[in-house]
């Protein structure tokens, strides 16, 4: 990764991985190291084996992990844009400061468990994390349990499909944010298009047909749903009306600049809407969350 500074001034992945302190930290990243064409260090972003050699140590270097772990097939995550995220969010709710008082709410955490480990190391906050897959959520909780982070982070599981926030605040409960990264494929065939896609960008092997594993991964659930990233938000928002007097700010990552309008369409219907679109870079990749609140309603 050669990124030099679109990323947030916090975040420290700001620069070129350190691969040979990364490799002191996690050994077993040094089998993935390579050199690059210019005779750097590299390792080969197309090995899902190395992408998650890669993460856990930045996991352990930056965050202070005893381990990390996902099982195979599960979304492998790009680490730095996921901490753009919780780091614009800081700003977005004015606590660029540790605050062990703020509450926030992790829609499909999955077993990865990303935005709560570095939400919590970067600013203490309190996290609940969320999923569908029962297998997912066991996963996460072995993370917690192997990271002594029970105190600050719990789960919860989502037992109805088509539910996002319904079934998972409890009547009186507060939260000063909710994050979210969903589905954003329309369909498996999408996915999979995507996945093809992405592998023969990263592979140097141009010439040869790479499997269709996925370097980051990712099941079913946490890659489409039917609707897409579309669908997906606007449920969230129209559920959101439910629990304008307990959360702050509602967020969520949309992937695809093209899916913005009708998202922003769907917020400007709703009355006492108030609602940001916070851009992020990462090299040379834009992405962007939403985020709305009600502001008149809010009490805490």
């Amino acid at each position: 990764m050669t990124n030099q500074s679109p990323l947030h001034p916090r975040n420290p992945h700001r620069g070129r991985y350190d691969l040979f302190a990364l490799g002191k930290t996690h050994k077993p990243l040094n089998g993935f190291i390579q050199r690059n064409p210019m005779g750097g260090k590299t390792i080969n972003f197309a090995n899902p084996s190395a992408v998650v050699a890669l993460n856990t140590a930045l996991l352990k270097h930056f965050y202070g992990l005893n381990d990390w772990h996902i099982p195979k097939g599960f979304l492998c995550p790009p680490i730095p844009g996921r901490a753009d995220y919780i780091h614009h969010l800081a700003d977005l709710m004015g606590e660029s400061s540790f605050n062990p008082d703020i509450r926030v709410l992790d829609i499909g955490t999955g077993a990865n468990l990303i935005y709560p480990i570095i939400a919590q190391y970067s600013y203490g906050w309190q996290l609940v994390g969320t999923d569908i897959n029962p297998k997912a959520l066991a996963n996460a909780q072995s993370l917690i349990d192997t990271n002594g982070l029970s105190s600050q982070i719990s789960l919860r599981h989502q037992s109805n499909p088509k539910a996002i926030l319904n079934g998972i605040i409890k009547p009186g409960e507060w939260f000063d944010a909710v994050v979210c990264n969903p589905p954003f494929h329309r369909s498996a065939e999408e996915a999979n298009a995507g996945s093809e896609r992405k592998t023969r960008q990263l592979s140097r092997h141009k010439r040869k047909k790479m499997p269709v594993g996925l370097n980051f991964g990712g099941d079913n659930a946490e890659l489409w749903c039917e609707g897409g990233e579309v669908w997906f938000v606007s449920q969230m928002i129209s559920q959101s009306l439910q629990f304008a007097k307990q959360v702050n700010w509602f967020t969520s990552l949309v992937a695809k600049q093209e899916d913005m309008p009708p998202i922003i369409k769907t917020l400007k219907r709703i009355a006492n809407c108030e609602y940001k679109v916070v851009d992020m870079a990462q090299g040379n990749k834009v992405s962007r969350f939403v985020a709305w609140r009600f502001k008149e309603l809010v009490t805490k």
